[in-house]
């Protein structure tokens, strides 16, 4: 929402400073996204006179002119402008001006071996106009040395505030001044449209037809003004509505655009020569089109209610009128409208259409509907002053009323909901402000919000309008009370873990990124998804349809972009939502990498010091280990078993599992096929775990951490090698070793897997190193090899394992 300073002050008395006005304003929740202060950024700018213009002694299209500023010190210009000339008035920039049309500060240069001290320029590089055929030439009597800002009027400060859905009473200047007016900052300046006395009955009456649909028209008012006299608007109204980056087009539809901007009441003007038959507001026909006001042609069908005459669809309800009946200079009898339009229904159609226009965005927030024949009024009265014309009555279809809205409200509330002491007196002075009707004088009071108050529901949204208008600043800081009692945990053990996972992963050298939740059909099928209840009912894109079931496929695709544009070796990790149904136990957190090329863990790309080598299914499994073990789970209990789902490569994949029912993710080469499905090269490396399916650790009597154990006995490493059958998993040998004695076994690792010569087919030696960690005494020779013999004697049972010769 758009306005100058000098606008807002047409509204509000006030002597309040452009910075006090700003900060009042993001003080009660207009929040001022930007302040364009053109006086400032044009106070270089004065007006000068050409007192020579010859031509440039190297250049046919130059002139060498000699401008005066003023001050009696010509300066010399080069100038390319064809109007260039003596005794013409224009507007002269300084060296060191910021040029706002070139984006460029000016300096002192030569042009074609002639010496330039400044620019003469043109509206379009002061951006206050596209024309750029030549250099502002201004009337003789202008006065030299003025700044030309100030003579032209650019010195009013330009605010944008960026208004949240809830307030469309703040869509027009007078909204936002009321709510000025009630902080104390300035009065507001009431100016109720006058009632305009028809002189004829309107010949064109408006029917509501909805038939047996849910109505989409609450209410139509309509007036004939005939007699009228269209052509560009005066420079005022076009000036206030070029500040704020609207293009005046004639008086009528300036009248309109101002309205809107003014009192937050967009209207709509028919030329009524090009309307045939009455009006009559429905429901469009699926298959009718129309030929809007920006040029383009829309197709319409029944959820989109439109306004039709005898030839068809004519507007396209509270968001674009139709080009047939536009107003033009030819203009001599308009139909001025002000309708009341369904907020819903008017932000479907115009999502569904793309059209973003001044009327949708009030509308689908909601006007006041207590203003429909006000904002006639004033329509009209605009149009009489500065359009001549004889009106006739007005004639109204449906009913305009606002729903009575009566809060009882305690004002104890505001003590208890914002911790705020005020008396009733400056809470009736504030909400009487702001337009509310407060009744009662004790305690217990009834508030009526104004009919442009949509958003005031409840008890809370009176404290709130209390509050905001206040000052949130005058709210007492009140520490919570700590009680006697050890305070709980903030956050839950999902929050905790998914933080965990991503730190784990960041140490480990991967980056963080944010994919889409949504992927195409056939990739959301090719990773174990794609059911229709997941399926987009309206995608933003066809390759974006369906919920992921999976991490990977955005991931890869952003790896290969990445690729694409020069960097291979890149590792990405997210932690994320992943959906396998659509209810709630069906969406899971995942945390998911994927690795490309050479980007290890120990360092991306190829290094003269050590052996590169592109990343594996190890470097993935690796990466899925580490979020395990942050997030907290059961190193005892995993076991990592060969293969996973079908888009891994199947013999260079891996199953991290806490027994064959809880899968607690996957690690893995993708394979060629579902490289090719996801239009990317390899080689890549990826896991998945999914956070939810970690176990809970077991409550603790305390959170005090154990007492740590240091052993003052040396540790003992024993190593022994088994010939297995090559079925056998290495980890079971691990496993059967660790189950001989969990006290004094403090670690197993396997440290070489060997295959050939003097092992018979079929078969394979994986050799174990175990730590032996004495807790009590030095351990004999005797008890080292009789534990040795217990960890042969279990391998054997567990596995059919024999020692290796």
């Amino acid at each position: 929402m758009k306005f100058t300073l000098s606008w807002l002050k047409e509204h509000l008395d006030t002597d309040a400073t452009l910075d006090e006005i700003v900060a009042k304003l993001t003080m009660i929740g207009l929040e001022v996204e930007s302040v364009e202060d053109k006086a400032k950024l044009l106070a270089p700018y004065v007006i000068a006179r050409v007192t020579e213009a010859k031509q440039h002694p190297n250049a046919d299209r130059l002139r060498v002119c000699m401008v005066d500023t003023g001050d009696g010190k010509p300066i010399q210009v080069v100038c390319g402008a064809p109007n260039a000339r003596a005794g013409m008035t224009g507007v002269f920039v300084p060296p060191g001006a910021f040029i706002p049309g070139k984006n460029m500060t000016l300096a002192v240069g030569t042009i074609r071996g002639v010496e330039s001290r400044g620019m003469l320029v043109s509206e379009f590089e002061l951006q206050i106009s596209d024309d750029h055929d030549g250099i502002i030439d201004l009337p003789a009597d202008a006065p030299v040395g003025t700044a030309y800002a100030k003579y032209a009027g650019l010195d009013d400060a330009v605010l944008d505030i960026n208004l949240t859905p809830n307030r469309p009473d703040c869509t027009g200047v007078n909204g936002i001044a009321r709510d000025l007016a009630a902080t104390d900052i300035g009065s507001l300046i009431e100016r109720a449209p006058k009632q305009i006395k028809g002189e004829y009955p309107c010949p064109v009456s408006v029917k509501l037809d909805f038939g047996q649909t849910h109505p989409l028209c609450p209410a139509f008012a309509l007036r004939l003004v005939r007699g009228v006299k269209n052509g560009p608007s005066p420079e005022w109204l076009q000036k206030r509505l070029k500040a704020i980056g609207l293009r005046p087009i004639n008086a009528l539809v300036d009248i309109t655009n101002f309205i809107t901007y003014d009192r937050g009441r967009p209207l709509h003007v028919f030329d009524a020569r090009k309307v045939k038959g009455n009006l009559v507001v429905r429901r469009a026909a699926n298959g009718e089109q129309l030929l809007a006001l920006d040029g383009k042609t829309y197709a319409l069908d029944n959820a989109m209610c439109v306004i039709a005459d005898d030839n068809g669809v004519e507007s396209l309800a509270g968001i674009m009128g139709g080009e047939a009946s536009g107003c033009d200079e030819s203009t001599t009898d308009v139909l001025i409208e002000s309708a009341l339009w369904e907020p819903i229904n008017i932000a479907q159609t115009g999502r569904k259409l793309g059209i973003n226009s001044d009327a949708r965005y009030r509308f689908e927030r909601g006007v006041d509907p207590n203003f429909m024949v006000p904002g006639l009024e004033l329509a009209t009265q605009m149009v009489i002053e500065l359009c001549g014309g004889t009106p006739s009555e007005i004639t109204v279809a449906g009913k305009a009323e606002a729903p009575e809205k009566i809060v009882d409200f305690p004002t104890s509330e505001l003590k208890r909901l914002a911790g705020l002491d005020l008396n009733l007196i400056e809470m009736r002075r504030i909400l009487t402000k702001l337009g509310f009707f407060v009744a009662g004088q004790d305690t217990r009071v009834k508030v009526a919000a104004p009919s442009w108050r949509p958003d005031i529901e409840g008890k809370a949204d009176i404290v709130e309008e209390i509050v905001r208008i206040v000052g949130v600043d005058r709210i007492p800081s009140t520490p919570f009370g700590r009680g006697d009692a050890p305070r709980k945990p903030v956050l839950t053990t999902a929050q905790v873990r998914t933080r965990k996972a991503k730190r784990a992963l960041a140490s480990r050298g991967l980056t963080e990124a944010v994919t889409w939740s949504f992927i195409s059909k056939p990739q959301a099928e090719l990773f174990g998804g794609g059911k229709p209840a997941l399926a987009l009912a309206n995608p933003i894109a066809a390759e974006l349809s369906d919920m992921r079931p999976s991490l990977i496929p955005g991931l890869v695709a952003a790896a290969q972009k990445n690729a694409d544009r020069g960097f291979p070796d890149t590792a990405l990790f997210e932690v994320g939502q992943i959906f396998t149904g659509d209810k709630p136990e069906d969406q899971f957190m995942a945390a998911t990498g994927v690795r490309r090329a050479m980007a290890k863990a120990g360092g991306a790309g190829r290094y003269w010091s050590s052996t590169s080598a592109n990343v594996d299914a190890f470097d993935a499994k690796t990466d899925a280990l580490a979020i395990l073990a942050a997030a907290g789970a059961p190193a005892q209990a995993m076991q990592v078993v060969p293969g996973g789902p079908a888009w891994f490569h199947p013999g260079r994949a891996g199953t991290i599992q806490i027994g064959p029912q809880n899968i607690l993710g996957y690690f893995g080469e993708l394979h060629p096929r579902a490289l090719e499905a996801l239009d990317a090269e390899g080689p890549l490396v990826a896991f998945e775990v999914i956070l939810e399916r970690i176990p809970e650790a077991k409550a603790k009597a305390t959170r005090a951490k154990p007492v740590l154990e240091f052993s003052a006995f040396q540790p003992v490493t024993r190593d022994f090698a088994f010939v297995v059958d090559r079925a056998v998993r290495a980890a079971d040998i691990v496993r059967a070793a660790q189950n001989v004695d969990r006290k004094l076994i403090s670690g197993v690792s396997v440290f070489d897997v060997y295959e050939g010569q003097g092992i018979e087919a079929g078969k394979k030696s994986v050799a174990i190193a175990v730590t032996i960690q004495p807790r009590d005494k030095t351990m004999t020779d005797q008890e080292i090899d009789a534990l040795g013999a217990k960890i042969v004697a279990e391998v054997s049972k567990r596995t059919g394992g024999v020692l290796r010769a």
